[in-house]
Formats: structure tokens, C-alpha cells, sequence
């Protein structure tokens, strides 16, 4: 593990995975860190040196209580991460999913040239609409202020998450990594999530304010767009990002939801392995 200083003061954690070859960066989605990326990395195969970051107010990278979490700082925090890692911009791999997905977006649009290339589960990037493309997010930010803080164990955590969908669909590995790092021990012996209930529910309010649908023409490096075979956004909305993108393409994968990288990592690591063989 090691920290980067990014914009606003923050620190952010960079999970370490090892390996060499090609500098690839994962960047998980909202309310995870890095470290849920584990069993994708391992599946990922030789040839990639490979690091995930804890966005700001997730997993090891703390903010205060009440800080904005504006969506194009989680941008800023791509960059800072590239920027501090080992390897020259234009020659990493980013591999996102959601949030992360949306976040490797804005740091190529604001710094051209960061990316060799993009592996995009599910980005967050819904095009402008007065009725709001993703209506959903204000149903996952209210969802996101109730969600349960606080377990007596991180052992009872990963038993009630095992039970509960969606997270009950992921891979054993996945989810266990999710809780080890996810939560935070208390002094009484209590453990409490890491990403703050009010901070998840503050960056799923802003998942269609960032405006990076419009801007998708100023990314001029090869993305894959990758979605399951639901019909409701964000993977409804994979097919429209992949044609307005310059050297965009779509693949699609059936009986897979949102959570498709904790799923089936092998699967996905297999298409974003494939997929960089394409890079110069």
C-alpha cells in the first residue's frame, strides 16, 4: 500500500498487486475501494503491472465528515494516482467500473493522452435529459443513507452481506476482500464501514451533474465499453457512450448485472486482457 496526494489535501490509498509489464490502474465503483479489484487483478494474467486506488472517502483514503465529493474531484483523483505511480502517461491501462468507470473519463478529457486505453464496465456518464437519465440515482442515494453502518464483527458483516443481494451474487474472494478492507475497527471491538453512509448517498446525488456524455468526443484513445444484459441504466446506456466515443466498441455479456467485475472476474479479466493486446 501506498498514498498519493491528490487535489484538496487528500491522501489516497493505491493497493500494490504486484506484476510487470504494462502500468494498469483499476478504479472501483461508489461506496468500494481497491482492493474489491483483487480477484480481477490475479485473473488478469502476466504482463501488467497493476495498482487500484481508493477513491477520496472510501476504503484508507479519509476526508472530513460533510466534504464535497464532487464527481470530477474522483477525476482528479485518476490523475493524481498516474501522475505518482510508476510508468509514463500514455502508457497505462485503466479498467473502471461505474463510478470508477465515469472517473477514468474525466481524467482523459482533462489531461488528453493519460490512457494507452480504457476498459469500462457500466460507466456512470448518462447523457443530459431533462428528466434525469439516471432517475435511479436518487433511489440509490436514499438506499445508500440507510444502509447499515455498524456490525459487531467484520465476521457478522460478511455473513449478513452473503445473504443480501446484490452482494450475495459476487465472488467469494471479492466480497471478502470488500469487508477486510471496507471496514474500519472500533476500540470497543466493533467494526463500521469506511465509506460513510452520507458520503456514498452525497456521490450517487451527483452521478448525472459531471457532464462527461458531453465531452466524450475528447477521448481519442480506444475504450471498450463492457455491460451486462440488463435493460435499465447505467448498462442501458453502454451502447450510446460506445458509438458517440471516436474509437469506442461495445461487448456485451448475458446473465451478468452492474456488479459484472465482483461477479465474474475471471470472465472480464479474460475480455480486458484480450483487450490490451489491441494497445500499441
Amino acid at each position: 500500500m501506498r498514498t498519493v496526494p491528490s487535489s484538496g489535501g487528500v491522501s489516497l490509498a493505491v493497493h500494490d498487486f504486484g506484476g510487470s509489464g504494462r502500468p494498469t490502474l483499476f478504479a472501483h465503483a461508489t461506496g468500494l475501494h481497491g482492493a474489491v479489484w483483487e480477484p480481477f487483478a490475479a485473473a488478469l494474467g502476466d504482463g501488467f503491472q497493476r495498482w487500484a486506488l481508493d477513491f477520496r472517502a472510501h476504503g484508507q483514503s479519509v476526508v472530513p465528515p460533510n466534504q464535497p465529493l464532487p464527481w470530477t474531484e474522483m477525476g482528479d483523483d485518476v490523475e493524481a494516482a498516474v501522475h505518482h505511480l510508476p510508468g509514463q502517461p500514455g502508457q497505462f491501462l485503466g479498467i473502471g467500473h461505474s463510478m470508477g468507470a465515469a472517473a477514468l473519463l474525466l481524467a482523459e478529457q482533462a489531461r488528453p493522452g493519460t490512457f494507452a486505453g480504457l476498459w469500462l464496465f457500466e460507466p456512470i456518464a448518462p447523457p443530459p435529459s431533462p428528466a434525469g437519465a439516471m432517475e435511479g440515482g436518487k433511489h440509490l442515494s436514499e438506499g445508500a443513507a440507510r444502509r447499515r453502518e455498524n456490525f459487531p464483527t467484520a465476521a457478522e458483516a460478511l455473513a449478513h452481506y452473503s445473504a443480501k443481494p446484490p452482494l450475495n451474487t459476487w465472488q467469494a474472494a471479492a466480497l471478502a476482500a470488500y469487508v477486510r478492507h471496507g471496514f474500519v475497527a472500533d476500540e470497543d471491538g466493533t467494526v463500521h464501514l469506511a465509506c460513510r453512509p452520507a458520503d456514498e448517498a452525497q456521490i450517487f446525488r451527483g452521478g448525472d451533474g459531471h457532464q462527461a456524455f458531453s465531452r466524450l468526443g475528447d477521448v481519442h484513445c480506444p475504450v471498450l465499453v463492457v455491460c451486462g444484459d440488463h435493460l435499465l441504466p447505467p448498462g442501458a446506456l453502454a451502447e450510446a457512450i460506445a458509438l458517440v466515443l471516436p474509437q469506442g466498441s461495445l461487448e456485451r455479456h448475458r446473465f451478468m448485472g452492474h456488479f459484472g467485475p465482483l461477479e465474474a472476474p475471471r470472465t472480464l479479466a479474460a475480455s480486458a486482457a484480450a483487450f490490451a493486446t489491441t494497445l500499441r
